[in-house]
């Protein structure tokens, strides 16, 4: 039997999901087009109900468009791919994929431990809905005696590696130890690694959530969530949730990000260099404090990267030894950087993280300094860093407005 010639996800991403042959002519396109459906025809009832017992025992079956045609298994194969899972479940955003997973894992009377450094909308799922439908959530830092906090009707631990703002490493290896010692299920969000550099299943997760709209997608166009497992018993509780909530995304977005996916490995190796590249050029700036960026050598959690990643991305946050209005005046003086709040897309970015964002991060230890978070984008290096420079200028008041 010849050898599977495949042995590296850069080449998988290339040959995963694409257009199958035509038996009849022997050709097919190279990517596969955006199947719409509504409605599926069966040849019979036959046909239909065996469809149905495929579905029911957790395998991907289509009786209706909205549990999507062949655009749509061919992104969730990719998933599979990516993280190193059986079973991937599509969602119309990240936020989205989060929730399933809360629904899917938490009943009324449940707890489960949550890592504060979590993407913010996390907090308002809790307040909005969490608690009103009787599920307790207790957030903690990486800090914290977990044993502690375990309670008899706790079933979820959920976290997100590296975290949201401050981008800290968790030591997901110990904390699958602790979650499988407590019977717990262990749920990551892998947003910034999106299986391409960092994949949590493989470190011990039951769980990993990918927001597509980032990376995977890497233009800004789409929305997409993914939700990802190699457990079969936390497959069908996710299978039978997002079936009941009616969950749907389009054709067209799971066709992008199929095309945007492609183009992954090379994006994100940009990325991460490009990132790289701007570190060094702020750590030499008096106006910076810390760089907060685990594939920096000066990072905390640069060991635990080490270990545990595979690469890196463009995300890094920056701690400024400047007042709220300076930092500001920073923010604003940016001229190629977009103010906005997603990333994973060609362009540089720039968020100013507010005192109530970081009130909720015990890693902050910044005190009454700025923090901004930066995407870095596939511009050229050089020009970004002399925009990062006239803006610190400007901040600084060593250059007039």
């Amino acid at each position: 039997m010849a050898k599977d010639p495949v042995s590296h996800i850069d080449t998988l991403l290339q040959h995963t999901g694409t257009a199958p042959f035509n038996p009849q002519t022997g050709a097919a396109p190279v990517n596969l087009p955006s199947m719409r459906a509504s409605t599926v025809r069966f040849q019979n009832l036959d046909a239909l109900e065996a469809t149905q017992r495929r579905k029911a025992s957790g395998q991907r079956a289509a009786t209706y468009g909205r549990m999507g045609m062949d655009t749509h298994a061919a992104l969730e194969q990719v998933f599979c791919e990516l993280e190193g899972g059986t079973h991937a479940y599509l969602a119309s955003s990240g936020m989205s994929g989060i929730t399933l997973v809360m629904l899917s894992l938490l009943s009324a009377g449940d707890h489960a431990l949550v890592a504060d450094c979590v993407y913010g909308p996390v907090y308002e799922l809790d307040a909005a809905l969490l608690k009103r439908l009787n599920i307790e959530i207790t957030y903690f830092s990486a800090d914290d005696d977990l044993e502690s906090l375990v309670r008899p009707n706790t079933r979820l631990l959920y976290v997100e590696s590296p975290g949201s703002l401050l981008f800290q490493m968790l030591d997901i290896p110990a904390l699958a130890a602790f979650a499988r010692s407590h019977d717990l299920v262990l749920a990551c969000d892998n947003t910034w690694g999106s299986g391409y550099i960092y994949q949590p299943l493989k470190l011990g997760a039951h769980v990993s959530v990918v927001a597509g709209t980032k990376y995977v997608g890497g233009h800004s166009d789409l929305m997409l969530g993914a939700v990802v497992t190699n457990d079969a018993e936390v497959a069908q509780r996710l299978n039978r949730t997002q079936y009941a909530m009616g969950y749907s995304i389009s054709a067209d977005d799971a066709w992008l990000a199929l095309r945007g996916v492609r183009t992954l490995p090379i994006r994100m190796a940009q990325h991460a260099n490009h990132a790289l590249q701007v570190c060094e050029f702020l750590a030499g700036r008096p106006e910076v404090a810390r760089i907060y960026h685990p594939a920096w050598r000066d990072d905390t959690g640069h060991a635990l990267w080490q270990r545990d990643c595979t690469g890196s991305n463009g995300m890094l946050a920056v701690e400024l030894r400047l007042s709220p209005e300076a930092s500001r005046r920073f923010v604003d003086a940016l001229q190629l950087f977009g103010i906005g709040f997603s990333w994973g897309g060609f362009e540089s970015l720039v968020q100013w993280v507010t005192r109530g964002e970081l009130a909720r991060h015990r890693y902050w230890t910044g005190g009454d300094h700025a923090l901004v978070r930066l995407h870095i984008g596939l511009e050229n290096p050089a020009d970004v860093i002399a925009d990062l420079s006239q803006a610190l200028d400007q901040a600084s008041g060593s250059q007039p407005q």
